[in-house]
């Protein structure tokens, strides 16, 4: 029983970590999307704002949406990220939210915010 809650407590320390590092990382993404978002929104508005006949309008618009479309999921994923260590506190991360049964530790390590197994990821 001892041996066991201590590799418990190690497993968990390895998967706040591992959700640690896809936060850090996520939110340099966010915040260097959010800068280049900002940037696109103000190059724009020295713009006619003409893009009927601007031949650069439309791609203004569509790199500002995608720049947009980009933000919006790495606030997602930091969002499952946090959901995720969640569920570490709460000693159900390495369990499938679909089947019950155990998540491989490669695909945590790979996925640090999934909640389904490999298995039921593949029933899609």
């Amino acid at each position: 029983m001892i041996a066991r809650r201590i590799v418990g407590s190690v497993e968990k320390r390895v998967a706040a970590e591992s959700i640690g590092r896809a936060r850090a990382e996520t939110e340099r993404l966010a915040t260097a999307l959010a800068r280049q978002r900002d940037d696109i929104v103000a190059a724009s508005q020295f713009d006619s704002g003409d893009d009927e006949h601007d031949p650069e309008g439309a791609t203004i618009a569509f790199e500002r949406a995608q720049v947009q479309a980009l933000l919006r999921q790495a606030q997602d994923d930091l969002a499952a990220l946090g959901k995720a260590a969640e569920r570490v506190g709460a000693g159900v991360y390495e369990v499938c939210e679909r089947c019950g049964g155990p998540i491989a530790e490669d695909r945590l390590l790979a996925l640090p915010a999934t909640r389904i197994c490999i298995a039921c990821a593949n029933r899609r």
